[in-house]
């Protein structure tokens, strides 16, 4: 067991005290004091300030209050010696371990946390979109459900002891907790059947403009990776870089996790002539709650509909490797297993010697590349390797396309590699490769068997 204590000069609004449990013999990805660590960072991003932590390492999870008694007992009397307002843990609980802890505490004012509310919270803080707002708060209404119980604990109290439990508190006192809870059930319940409607119709409207996007044969790269692995730094670094006249303007940036939500999509020209589309979509984090996996699903689904996947890793973190893989863990959660992935190996300007660490990590990954964000140092040769990896799915094709016709050789250009042209009396005598898409509305014009 340890204890680490922390005190700063300013005392936020709300204080917290981390927990965390490590399970012998079955070691996580991350180390518990690691994994603490990040728990830190999430409640620095929160807003809450962190003033201690412990852990205990179990056999098996109590599934009453998750820790062994004792334990629990100190964690009372710490948090009240910090005088934390929370109790924060790193793992999810279940409802009755919610309430159990709460009972032990005997203080209504001091909350008890875990990891997923807390990553709840800040996605509730950081949505800003229609869309992003509605699946927030699909998946809090959702974890809240089965946790309502607490709200009507002071009905309890009024009645007084065992008479409440059995229904005879008294006139006036008779059962309304009970009836109130199951009303804020039933609203609860009606609430959610009325998002998961709204965010079908999201998901709809998305499955339409990618309909659209595809006939107009723009390939696609999404953006995945942990969470502040730097993945607007690099939507922003490479729409500076390479956007078309007219790029939009750039997305937000910061030092913490999850700091932007909701979905960026940005055109770029590749070296080559030709324009795709990259999407900046959520970071990643170990123990993503499922609730928001299932949330963001039409979000989500930018990431399967992908041409290619654009790994970011920050290549500075200790835990580099692990936040790598829990990447591939979420990746396999929804689906996407064989699409052709590219890793950015992330702020090797921050490295003493970039070369070692990037030749180093590099080995475990397909097609990996050391870049800058922050400094643009790589990022000619990111724009290259994509060109590269999205032309392997091109279609060959040698057309005569007539000029009347003009409009399918603006987008050869854009969206295909010309390898020959030539202005002939008939129209445009064109070689080279297509989007399979793009290549179907060619072939009325092909000039050899394809």
């Amino acid at each position: 067991m340890t204890i680490d204590r922390y005190f700063y000069p300013d005392q936020p609004q709300e204080s917290a005290l981390l927990v965390g449990v490590e399970l012998r013999g079955q070691p996580g990805r991350f180390s518990v004091d690691d994994s603490l660590a990040e728990l830190a960072q999430l409640a620095d991003t929160a807003g809450m300030r962190v003033v201690g932590q412990t852990y205990q390492r179990i056999s098996d999870p109590n599934p009453a209050t998750l820790i062994g008694s004792g334990k629990l007992a100190e964690i009372v009397e710490l948090r009240a010696e910090l005088g934390a307002s929370a109790i924060l843990f790193d793992e999810e609980l279940s409802p009755r371990q919610q309430r159990e802890i709460e009972k032990a505490i005997k203080n209504d004012e001091i909350k008890v946390l875990d990891r997923t509310a807390l990553i709840l919270d800040i996605f509730a803080k950081h949505a800003h979109t229609r869309e992003g707002a509605l699946q927030v708060e699909l998946a809090q209404y959702e974890y809240r459900l089965p946790r309502l119980t607490r709200a009507w604990t002071h009905l309890a109290r009024q009645a007084g002891g065992g008479a409440a439990a059995s229904g005879t508190g008294g006139v006036g006192l008779r059962g309304p907790g009970e009836t109130q809870l199951e009303v804020d059930r039933r609203e609860i319940s009606r609430r959610i059947a009325h998002l998961k409607r709204e965010l079908e119709e999201v998901r709809a409207h998305r499955q339409r403009y990618r309909q659209k996007r595809r006939g107009a044969a723009l390939s696609t790269i999404s953006l995945v990776g942990y969470t502040n692995a730097g993945k607007s730094t690099l939507l922003n670094a490479l729409t500076r870089l390479a956007a078309p006249e007219g790029g939009e303007a750039g997305v937000l940036e910061a030092d913490m996790l999850f700091a932007t939500l909701d979905p960026t999509t940005r055109r770029v020209r590749l070296p080559g002539g030709r324009e795709a589309l990259i999407t900046d979509t959520v970071g990643f984090i170990q123990k993503l709650p499922t609730a928001l996996v299932a949330a963001f699903r039409a979000t989500l689904e930018e990431i399967a509909e992908s041409d290619l996947l654009l790994h970011v890793v920050d290549i500075t973190h200790s835990n580099a490797a692990e936040q790598a893989d829990a990447v591939g863990d979420v990746l396999r959660e929804l689906g996407v297993v064989d699409k052709p992935i590219i890793t950015a190996l992330n702020k090797i300007d921050l490295l003493p010697d970039p070369g070692e660490v990037v030749d180093l990590l590099g080995r475990d990954f397909d097609d990996a590349l050391g870049i800058s964000a922050g400094t643009g140092q790589g990022l000619t040769e990111l724009l290259e390797l994509l060109e590269t990896r999205l032309n392997r799915d091109l279609t060959p094709l040698e057309a005569l396309i007539p000029y009347s016709a003009g409009e399918l050789v603006n987008l050869w250009h854009v969206h295909g590699l010309i390898e020959q042209e030539e202005h002939t009396g008939d129209g445009v005598r064109i070689k080279g490769m297509l989007p399979e898409e793009l290549a179907g509305r060619m072939r009325p014009y092909a000039t050899a068997a394809q």
